[in-house]
């Protein structure tokens, strides 16, 4: 069975990258990296749009699976022997899932927007970093909701409640929250 598991580190007001739809230094915490990169170290998979990636050491070892409308439905990525290229528009995420290999384990969905709305209704777990004392304002929101609603009412508003929240950063107040469905 697959599980299926988000991660995104915000800042106060909801926002995953700045105006330029960079992800800014000011976001970028050691605690959260870590916690991030083992989530990912662990993921049989790991599903993001065409403009998102992780920029770290093990990516070019992991599974993924990009969206994109540049394919029909399902085909492997002529740049990325490890990565599939998907279209939800043609085929399912299962069928995603079967053309990568991946049958169980966990999908790790890091983003963007609409990448993390499209799994809403599918997350056993979505992993939400946040860091209080950052703020991007005319930024890029985790979810296209984003800041008419805030990260967490979306996720309340799809059955997603808050559990554990772990320490990431005291020195920064960085914490993550398991938002896990009930």
């Amino acid at each position: 069975m697959l599980r299926i598991e988000g991660y995104v580190i915000v800042s106060a007001d909801g926002m995953l990258a700045d105006a330029n739809r960079v992800m800014p230094e000011a976001l970028k915490f050691k605690g959260d990296l870590e916690f991030f990169t083992s989530g990912l170290d662990d993921a049989a998979v790991v599903v993001h749009g065409r403009n998102s990636f992780e920029d770290q050491p093990n990516s070019p070892l992991r599974k993924r699976i990009i969206l994109t409308h540049r394919v029909a439905g399902v085909e492997p990525d002529p740049e990325n022997e490890k990565a599939t290229l998907w279209n939800p528009a043609g085929a399912s995420f299962e069928d995603a899932c079967s053309h990568a290999g991946v049958r169980d384990g966990t999908a790790a969905i890091i983003g963007g927007p609409t990448v993390f709305e499209m799994f809403l209704d599918r997350y056993d777990t979505f992993w939400l970093s946040e860091a209080p004392h950052v703020r991007l304002p005319g930024g890029e929101g985790c979810f296209p909701a984003v800041p008419d609603s805030s990260p967490q009412a979306v996720l309340t508003a799809h059955g997603l409640q808050p559990r554990e929240v772990r320490i990431l950063d005291a020195k920064n107040d960085v914490g993550v929250t398991a938002w896990r469905r009930t």
